[in-house]
């Protein structure tokens, strides 16, 4: 049984969950919750037992100095809460971690117990796959549920893949079949240009996160590292006609596909994406100061990661097109 102490009675709660691995290319997802706990300063209050689910020769812990002393940071999955303010507060609970190496079920089963103590109305899972897309154009996002219901109020996609899965699948799956409403956002990430960061496929998991669940996120720096990042790869690609030459060939598909789209609904969420952001009586994007929550974790944060540099090789030749649950890694 889970007990949790010093959690207070949350606010039309919502899961968030990204896992880093095979689902997050890029590391666009992991960055997304990343983003988030940051923004409105969450405290952890639970972290699975490492033991439990990971591989250490695969997973390795982390051995680094905090003021000249010597700790270990295991790789784990930690759970925080975030309170958004403003005339509707609500929270989100983040479920920020590794793809475990092991037992699954029991893993997604731990992380419904949660959900059901915290009373979390919905989950919605980040994930990010390698795709046909060109860094020039907007980072597609689709939004995939198994529940046909909420797939037909919620403007989502009803998945139909069929194929190899990681766990962003397998915990939706779980979430279906324990009644808990559960959906997957799935950024493309352009597959010539795979090395994270990528903070414009964050910002896109952001934006479509922010439409899905009515509220205002802090976007902080995020739009100009979108920028910067983009600017990195157009001279990267300018240097390399093959790479040019490629890039605009996926631009004339993507241009020819997304034609339909230039009017109607697409113009429309964009529109009210705008207006949110100007309308003050609009739930709150103010960080909260985050007092209201005991940390009982023990848990450290993690060390930041080395970030490698970006440098598109140009293909031998276009990939096939990659399912929605693709991995990203």
């Amino acid at each position: 049984m889970i007990e949790l102490e010093g959690v207070p009675e949350l606010i039309d709660p919502v899961m968030v969950a990204a896992f880093e691995g095979w689902n997050d290319a890029g590391d666009a997802a992991s960055g997304a919750v990343a983003h988030l706990d940051r923004e409105w300063k969450g405290e952890v209050f639970a972290a699975l037992d490492a033991e439990d689910y990971y591989d250490f020769q695969v997973n390795r812990p982390t051995v680094w100095l905090d003021n000249g002393v010597r700790k270990i940071t295991w790789p784990t999955t930690r759970l925080s809460v975030v309170r958004i303010g403003g005339a509707k507060p609500r929270d989100l609970v983040l479920v920020r971690g590794i793809e475990p190496s092991m037992r699954w079920r029991s893993f997604c089963n731990e992380i419904l117990g949660f959900a059901h103590e915290l009373g979390v109305e919905m989950v919605v899972i980040l994930g990010a796959l390698l795709g046909d897309t060109p860094h020039t154009r907007p980072v597609p996002v689709s939004g995939v549920t198994s529940d046909a219901d909420l797939a037909r109020t919620m403007d989502l996609e009803e998945t139909k893949y069929e194929g190899p899965t990681g766990i962003v699948g397998i915990l939706q799956e779980a979430c279906t079949h324990a009644g808990v409403p559960a959906v997957s956002l799935w950024a493309a990430v352009p597959h010539y240009v795979s090395q994270p960061p990528n903070p414009k496929a964050t910002l896109a998991l952001l934006n479509r996160l922010e439409d899905l669940i009515d509220i205002r996120i802090p976007l902080g720096e995020l739009p100009e590292d979108a920028r910067a990042w983009q600017l990195g790869v157009d001279q990267l690609a300018a240097e390399d006609s093959e790479v040019a030459e490629y890039v605009q060939t996926l631009e004339e598909a993507r241009d020819t596909a997304d034609l339909p789209e230039a009017s109607g609904d697409a113009i429309a969420r964009e529109f009210e994406r705008y207006l949110r952001r100007r309308d003050p009586a609009s739930p709150s994007a103010e960080p909260g100061d985050g007092s209201y929550l005991r940390d009982t974790s023990g848990g450290l944060p993690r060390p930041p990661k080395p970030q490698p540099p970006v440098s598109p090789p140009p293909p031998e030749a276009p990939p096939e097109e990659p399912g929605e649950d693709t991995p990203g890694a």
